[in-house]
């Protein structure tokens, strides 16, 4: 709140100035450490449409426009910096460059009288990205979540998640009461995947025959794979088109456990005391990579050697790579590895 007192005799005019002033020094991206692909940087809301600002962009052609109700901000991972204007007021949104970065939302000029007193008022909100805070603050601050491309598939498994987590309080359950019931949405999906699976591992020894046969003539190998497929009523992809479609939402949840401070500092039980560290001890890690390992077991080796020494690898790479990651994020990849497991082994059955 600003008081502006004219004592002069003479009109004196004031306009409302916001400024969000910053060194830009965003993380170098690197595949051990998730935090990194959040973004770093400006944003700015014109009530409809948000935006993420690249400093480099801004160096070359500063940001301005005028909006009527917004706010402007400076995000990272978890944590931002918002100012927001009165949304009665048109400001003068302005965003530049040089090393650093500045924000500053410029409102209109008032005219004080002499002997009378002007007052300009604004929101300023500092801290962690928790979205009912956000929600009050500011029409749409909560985007400041960024969730990427899969926004409108990860606000509502956030939602999901903040309910589930209203009953059981713990966010370790809560992850996995949820992605059991994001398996159970997607059951009949991923039954027809499995029967096409087990249909397919039950051609194995006749393809690695096949294979065996034409191990020289990679073209009659196709076409007698091929023969077989129709004869024996076998699509290939049929057990990989339902699991596109599921893709899109098993990612969303992934940025959604990611992005979401609720989880910073959370514990789940026994050694987990924050879902957004690591594994101190590599114990969830090393569960999940079992777990991919005998789920990959259950299912056909690829027709192709190259590829098949690829998947044998797969759970290994994944092992090494989710050592690094959040344990909530290992903690779902382990419960829904080892539920898409035991699904793929009752289909077999």
């Amino acid at each position: 709140d600003y008081a502006v007192r004219n004592a002069s005799a003479a009109p004196y005019r004031a306009a409302s100035y916001l400024q969000i002033d910053r060194a830009h020094r965003p993380p170098e991206q690197s595949m051990f450490d998730v935090e990194t692909y959040s973004f770093t940087g400006p944003v700015a809301y014109d009530g409809a449409k948000y935006q993420k600002l690249d400093p480099e962009d801004l160096a070359e052609v500063p940001f301005s426009q005028s909006v009527a109700t917004g706010w402007i901000a400076a995000i990272q991972h978890h944590f931002l910096v918002a100012a927001v204007p009165p949304a009665a007021d048109t400001y003068v949104y302005e965003g530049r460059y040089g090393g650093r970065f500045q924000l500053s939302a410029i409102g209109p000029v008032a005219t004080i009288d002499p002997g009378a007193e002007g007052r300009f008022t604004a929101q300023l909100f500092v801290g962690p990205k928790l979205q009912k805070q956000l929600e009050e603050t500011a029409p749409g601050l909560e985007l400041t979540v960024d969730y990427g491309k899969l926004t409108l598939l990860a606000q509502p498994l956030f939602w999901i998640l903040d309910k589930v987590h209203g009953l059981v309080g713990n966010w370790g359950w809560t992850i996995i009461i949820v992605t059991l019931l994001i398996k159970l949405a997607f059951y009949k999906l991923a039954e027809t995947s499995g029967r096409s699976m087990a249909r397919m591992r039950k051609m194995q020894p006749r393809m690695q025959a096949l294979q065996e046969r034409y191990k020289e003539d990679r073209q009659a190998m196709s076409q007698a794979l091929m023969e077989l497929y129709k004869k024996e009523k076998i699509n290939p992809a049929a057990g990989c088109l339902p699991m596109l479609v599921q893709i899109p939402f098993f990612i969303a949840f992934y940025w959604t456990l990611l992005e979401s401070v609720e989880m910073r500092q959370a514990p789940f039980m026994l050694w987990i005391n924050d879902l957004s560290a690591k594994d101190p001890f590599f114990v969830l890690p090393l569960l999940m990579g079992v777990a991919m390992y005998f789920q990959q077991k259950m299912n056909p080796a690829p027709p192709d050697p190259v590829q098949a020494k690829i998947m044998n690898i797969m759970p290994v790479m994944f092992t090494g790579m989710f050592a690094f990651f959040p344990a909530g994020l290992v903690l779902y990849w382990l419960t829904n590895s080892v539920v898409s497991m035991l699904q793929q082994w009752r289909i077999n059955k």
